[in-house]
């Protein structure tokens, strides 16, 4: 490729904004372009954006690539495979911070909450929401990741967190990477073992939802809770 016109399409996108346009119109390609920066000799940064779009299926699935496969990607490398980690991190944490002080009143909510973060994973995650007595959070925590297909979690681990915090409920969740909602007899007798021990310990289990990519299961409406 001509060495201007390459250096033109690299700087595209700004000069799209920079001219008046907003960072909102631009085009998932496009806001990719910006964080990359640039290509490489033989290849504009939207040519090499457009090809990590289609090679991983769009946004979500490089989310949910893992960052050494990212940087396999041909002109790519580890640098930019972290640039582009960080930016979806910054999302995360931006929408974690407006949900903070958010009530969790319905497991539509707590599946509205965690979907963003949790629907492109590739193994299973125990996420916990610690609640005060008017079930705002107080505190979100990771306590397990798993397998592919299973989360190892202990009562102890999530419980700890729920006292330190002076919690007076908890809802828990975790995601199914086979977009399977049904919970499996190690969902059922983990969530009945969690139950007993706030019983015991005076913090009440509220629910366990049950993370998917287009919907969620809520253990208590189904009645395994």
């Amino acid at each position: 490729m001509n060495g201007k016109l390459k250096d033109i399409r690299d700087h595209l996108p700004l000069q799209k904004c920079i001219s008046g346009g907003s960072v909102e119109e631009l085009s998932d390609t496009e806001l990719l372009a910006v964080i990359l920066g640039t290509g490489t000799r033989s290849i504009d940064v939207l040519d090499l954006a457009s090809g990590m779009v289609k090679r991983f299926g769009g946004l979500r699935g490089i989310h949910g690539s893992g960052l050494r496969e990212m940087a396999r990607c041909h002109g790519l490398g580890i640098k930019k495979a972290i640039r582009i980690r960080a930016a979806f991190e910054l999302g995360i944490r931006l929408l974690s911070a407006r949900n903070s002080c958010q009530v969790l009143d319905s497991p539509e909510r707590v599946w509205r909450l965690l979907q963003p973060e949790m629907a492109a994973l590739q193994r299973e995650e125990f996420r916990v929401f610690i609640l005060n007595n008017k079930n705002s959070i107080l505190k979100k925590t990771t306590v397990s990741v798993g397998t592919v297909t299973e989360a190892l979690v202990h009562p102890r681990e999530i419980y700890r967190e729920a006292i330190r915090e002076a919690g007076a409920s908890i809802i828990v969740a975790h995601n199914h990477p086979s977009g399977v909602l049904v919970p499996s007899r190690e969902d059922i007798a983990a969530t009945k073992r969690i139950k007993e021990a706030g019983v015991i310990i005076g913090i009440e289990l509220l629910d366990h939802v049950i993370i998917g990519q287009s919907s969620y299961l809520s253990m208590k409406e189904a009645g395994y809770l």
